[in-house]
Order: C-alpha cells, then sequence, then structure tokens
C-alpha cells in the first residue's frame, strides 16, 4: 500500500459514512435544533480534544439546521450547572466532553429524558443498584457515548516512533493518570514501539495530579520534555492538551528530535513547529458529527459507542506526515497497515504486554 494510504482510507471511509448520516437538514420536527457543548477544563482552542470536538458540533449544527453554543469549563465543580444552563435554556442536544464530565451527564440524562446528551469520550456505566457499582443498568435512551480505543491510535504512533528512533529511547507526557483515555494512549504507544524493537526504552511521567493544571501548563510540558530529551529521547509524544503544546515546543528545540500529536492533526495547528511528524488520531468532529446527525434524523440510540479500528466509520489512525513524508518509508507503511488490518480483525491486542489501564 502506497505512503499515505492508511490516512487517505480512513478520511474517505469517514467522509461517505458522514454524507450517509446527513440526508437531511432538519430534525423530524422540522425543528432548527438548539445545540450545546461544554467542554472539560481547558481552553477552546486546545489544538487538541475541546477544538476537535466544538468543530464536530458546529459541523453537526450547521448539518442539521440548528444553531450551536459552547460553554468553556472552569473548574470540575462548573460541570453540572454548566449541563443545566444548556438545559434551563431549553436546548435540544447538549454535548460534553470528556471523561470527568461523565458522572455529571449521565445524571442530567437521567433527570432530563427529552433532551439528548452526546458524551465524547464517556463509557456510561449505570450501576445496578445502589450497593452494587457493576456497570450493569441500561443507560438512558437520550444518552450516547462516544469512546474511542486510544490504546490502538497510541499503538500506531508507537510503531512509528519504534521504528525511526535512533537512540532507542522514546517518551511520553500525560496530562493526568487518572483520566483512562490518557493512560490508554501512553500504554498503547510502549506497546507499539517494543512491538517493533522490545529493548527500547519509553520514558513516561505526567504533568499533574490535580486536572485543573494537568492540561493547561505548558511550562511544566515542555520541563518534563527537555528532561526526558536529557536522557536521549528522540520522540515525544504528547497527551496533556496545551501543557503538551510545550512538550512538542521542546521536541522541536531539540536536534533530530521528533514530536508526535494527539487526538487530531496537530502538525497544522504548530506551523512553526517543524518537527512534529505526526499524530494518534482519534477521529473525534466526524463522531460527534454523526450523533448530532443521528438525533436529528431520530435514528440515534442510547448507550455506548465506540470507534475503533472495525467500527464504521473508522475511529483512529496515524496522521499525514506532511513534510516529512520522507521518513515514510515503505517498510514503515508495512507495519502500519500490518498493525491496523489485525487490530480490526483482533489478532492484534494494543494492550499487551502493558496493560492499557494501569499508568
Amino acid at each position: 500500500m502506497r505512503t499515505r494510504s492508511i490516512s487517505l482510507i480512513l478520511v474517505v471511509g469517514l467522509a461517505m459514512a458522514l454524507a450517509a448520516c446527513s440526508g437531511g437538514t432538519s430534525s423530524p420536527s422540522s425543528k432548527a435544533l438548539k445545540i450545546g457543548m461544554v467542554t472539560d477544563v481547558g481552553t477552546l482552542d486546545d489544538k487538541s480534544f475541546n477544538e476537535a470536538s466544538w468543530k464536530g458540533t458546529q459541523d453537526g449544527a450547521t448539518q442539521v439546521g440548528g444553531t450551536s453554543s459552547n460553554i468553556v469549563t472552569k473548574t470540575p465543580a462548573d460541570y453540572g450547572p454548566n449541563i443545566q444552563s444548556f438545559i434551563d435554556q431549553k436546548y435540544d442536544i447538549i454535548v460534553t466532553v470528556g471523561f470527568a464530565l461523565g458522572d455529571a451527564t449521565l445524571k442530567a440524562a437521567t433527570a432530563n429524558p427529552t433532551v439528548k446528551f452526546i458524551g465524547v469520550d464517556q463509557f456510561i456505566c449505570v450501576p445496578k443498584d445502589a450497593t452494587d457499582k457493576t456497570c450493569a443498568g441500561a443507560a438512558p435512551a437520550n444518552y450516547q457515548g462516544l469512546i474511542f480505543k486510544e490504546q490502538q491510535a497510541g499503538y500506531l504512533v508507537g510503531i512509528v516512533a519504534g521504528t525511526l528512533t535512533k537512540s532507542k529511547v522514546i517518551g511520553a507526557v500525560g496530562g493526568i493518570n487518572t483520566v483512562p483515555p490518557v493512560v490508554a494512549y501512553i500504554k498503547g504507544y510502549e506497546n507499539g514501539a517494543k512491538s517493533v524493537d522490545p529493548s527500547i526504552t519509553v520514558l513516561e511521567q505526567y504533568v499533574s495530579t490535580d486536572i485543573t493544571k494537568a492540561f493547561n501548563d505548558p511550562t511544566t510540558g515542555k520541563a518534563i520534555a527537555q528532561q526526558m530529551i536529557g536522557q536521549k529521547a528522540d520522540f515525544i509524544f504528547q497527551v496533556a492538551g496545551l501543557s503538551g503544546s510545550g512538550a512538542l515546543e521542546a521536541a522541536c528545540a531539540a536536534p533530530n528530535t521528533y514530536g508526535i500529536g494527539v487526538d487530531v492533526d496537530q502538525a497544522p495547528a504548530f506551523p512553526n513547529l517543524k518537527c512534529v511528524l505526526t499524530s494518534a488520531e482519534k477521529h473525534l468532529a466526524l463522531a460527534v458529527a454523526v450523533a448530532i446527525n443521528n438525533v436529528a434524523k431520530g435514528t440515534d440510540k442510547g448507550g455506548n459507542i465506540t470507534f475503533d479500528a472495525s467500527s464504521t466509520p473508522v475511529g483512529v489512525g496515524v496522521s499525514d506526515f506532511h513534510d516529512l513524508k520522507s521518513m515514510m518509508t515503505p517498510d514503515l507503511q508495512k507495519k502500519l497497515d500490518d498493525a491496523l488490518a489485525g487490530m480490526k480483525a483482533g489478532t492484534v491486542d494494543p494492550c499487551k504486554p502493558a496493560a492499557c489501564d494501569k499508568p
């Protein structure tokens, strides 16, 4: 398969799926849908998760003839009040962004069955009862939990780093180790690199134990990456929002060192950072837009919806290499193609040997 085959196949597949989902421009009742999005703690222009989800919200609203607004969360205590603000304003669809908003979203969806909720990166876990917290209850019919197999995307960029590293030392900077998708990305990265060469050393560190700082501290992100580079790491994978932008800056300031972005293709977001080779992609914007379209058509179903190597649309991938295309060798391309096919078939487990739920 040619150099850009993974990116091209995924993009085409996603575009076709989205086109199929956007058959109309209004809801079944011909009402212009009011769609609100509540971010996780951070900024709207984080060049990553919040920003991509907002783009999907705007795209979805445009496709169904609705309107969109957002609220940027400043502190975790505001999760519930921010969601309630949109409920009070009689919004039809509320998109909440991030694992941390899961509990508040489930509570709001249960209490407001006529409002549609879309939780990005939220595994819906309804406890069996008050004493048994096992996820055995039925998810609210009005709540779609969009989840991604971050470990698969991390595994793919781990193959990239593991194949191209000269020092046999690579690094990963995470925001916080209590957010499962962050850990899954990093452990997938570790396993992907070691699938190429088990002797590779993977340095891993998290920015903070405080979620209000974990994804908003580029100075600390930069310092962590600089320490890793001092230990000979020549690839730095960032899974830390704005904190990660500091890690990418550190990578690009060092000779013969490369950065790897996360969630979306981050190279265009950092045009001055010429060393950003690729990104571990979750196709967030398209997933959110598809979910909004499903609500507008009345085909949405409550529960967890997984986007991964085997889903339609495909939910994970590796971004284009842009100006560094010469680094995508035929050997590397084949490794990526084989890994993606193996994950789709279930013959490649991106969570072995390092478990994806343990920092």
